[in-house]
């Protein structure tokens, strides 16, 4: 961060504040124009520049981080303008000693007395606007889905570590941001899968690095739709996360496991402003979703018999309608791929099976991950991966098992017996009952 550069901003902010003033019924294209040397070489400016902004956004960006960075901007102009009308359009905070900018004072600055002018300035705070689908810009509490006039603005917490830091704050598990950051230190070799299931995950990392170039550079973003579907569906412990995980890694971009509980409700209506709430959060951020555990709501429809199923099928509806227009990568994982709405496969861009290890796969995870501080004197790996069908999970269960009880006998060498690992694997049979032999 560069102190001296962002107090140049808002020494320019405080010079178009003041034209305003002084100039009620100019046009803004006559105000104190913004120096391209205003804003190079340092987060911010970077910031502005990288996003295009343009004047009038750059004025609102400045005017929602003064509460943050220069809170006594508007009461220093006041001291010296005490009878301007600039002042009727501000907040008060609760001792009345400081004013805060609303959405009409954005409007007085940019319109003045014009009214045609200061209902255009009101495009900066719709939908489309670069400063709301990058949620640069955070309303007071009082606002709720029509947001009024008078509402503070400021800028989101997140937005603000990003745009002056440099720093990506990412959102903790809450209501309001139902989903967890998943992380992993592993790498595509720890994943054990068949070649062509490997091939198909490297395609999405391919997506990443080369959808701006056919959205943008192509033209392709009015023929396309935007983001990446895509559907993981096998047995549990076969990789699934795991996959999600290296993705997030490698095109370095935070995933996020939603917790499906805390979506689904059984209070009609309520699960789709979950979804709202999840999808608003992560809209534009290039984040990845990963729904596990899928089928609970984006299962198939039901025909409707009571009200129940008939919102149900509604949220289902919303649903596709959330995750055609989201713009990152979302991937939905299930253990059966006919346990999901049709209306869904459809419009995935993939369908990536995840079938159980064979003998060789088996094999491969036994050796890669056992710790080489075990001594498996007496163990044929080979024999082990041959008879005993595990998946990968279930492997690393073992693994970890015979390890601690290793570790518990504290014999110098750590030498394992077969007795140890068959007892661990025997307990992996026993959890999904299956039959030990």
């Amino acid at each position: 961060m560069k102190p001296e550069q962002i107090q140049n901003l808002f020494t320019h902010l405080e010079d178009v504040i003041t034209w305003r003033i002084n100039n009620p019924s100019e046009n803004f294209d006559e105000a104190p124009e913004l120096k391209t040397n205003d804003h190079e070489g340092f987060q911010l400016g970077d910031y502005i520049s990288e996003k295009n902004l343009t004047h009038q956004e750059v004025i609102i960006l400045l005017m929602a981080l003064l509460p943050r960075l220069d809170p006594s901007l508007l009461k220093r102009i006041y001291l010296e303008f005490p009878n301007s009308s600039l002042f009727d359009f501000c907040a008060l905070n609760d001792n009345g000693r400081l004013f805060y900018p609303t959405i009409q004072l954005v409007q007085y600055i940019l319109g003045g007395d014009n009214i045609s002018e200061r209902l255009k300035a009101l495009d900066y705070f719709g939908s489309d606007s670069v400063l709301i689908k990058e949620e640069l810009i955070a309303f007071s509490s009082s606002a709720q889905d029509h947001t009024p006039m008078n509402s503070q603005i400021s800028v989101h917490q997140e937005a603000f570590n990003t745009i002056i830091f440099g720093a990506e704050l990412l959102p903790k598990m809450s209501n309001d941001f139902p989903a967890e950051q998943i992380q992993t230190s592993r790498s595509w070799t720890d994943l054990i899968l068949p070649q062509t299931t490997l091939d198909e995950l490297q395609s999405i990392e391919a997506w990443y690095n080369s959808g701006k170039i056919l959205m943008e550079d192509w033209g392709m973003r009015k023929k396309l739709k935007p983001g990446f579907r895509v559907l993981f569906y096998g047995d549990p412990g076969t990789g699934k996360t795991l996959a999600a995980s290296l993705l997030g890694k490698y095109t370095k971009r935070p995933v996020f496991r939603v917790d499906v509980s805390m979506l689904v409700s059984k209070y009609i209506g309520e699960t789709e402003k979950q979804l709202a709430k999840l999808f608003d959060k992560a809209e534009n951020k290039n984040w990845i979703l990963f729904f596990d555990e899928a089928d609970a709501i984006f299962g198939k429809r039901t025909s409707v018999k009571d009200a129940h199923d008939k919102y149900a099928n509604q949220e289902v509806s919303y649903l596709l309608q959330r995750i055609e227009t989201f713009s990152g990568l979302i991937i939905l994982a299930s253990n059966f791929k006919n346990n999901m709405d049709k209306a869904f496969t459809r419009r995935f861009h993939s369908c990536i099976k995840f079938n159980n290890p064979k003998h060789e796969e088996r094999l491969r995870i036994w050796q890669q991950n056992l710790p080489k501080q075990l001594q498996l004197d007496d163990i044929d790996l080979d024999q082990i991966a041959q008879q005993y069908e595990l998946t990968g999970s279930n492997i690393m269960n073992v693994i970890q098992d015979v390890s601690l009880k290793t570790i518990a006998l504290k014999h110098p060498d750590y030498k394992v017996s077969l007795d140890i690992f068959l007892e661990s694997i025997k307990k992996e049979y026993v959890k999904e009952d299956k039959i030990f032999t």
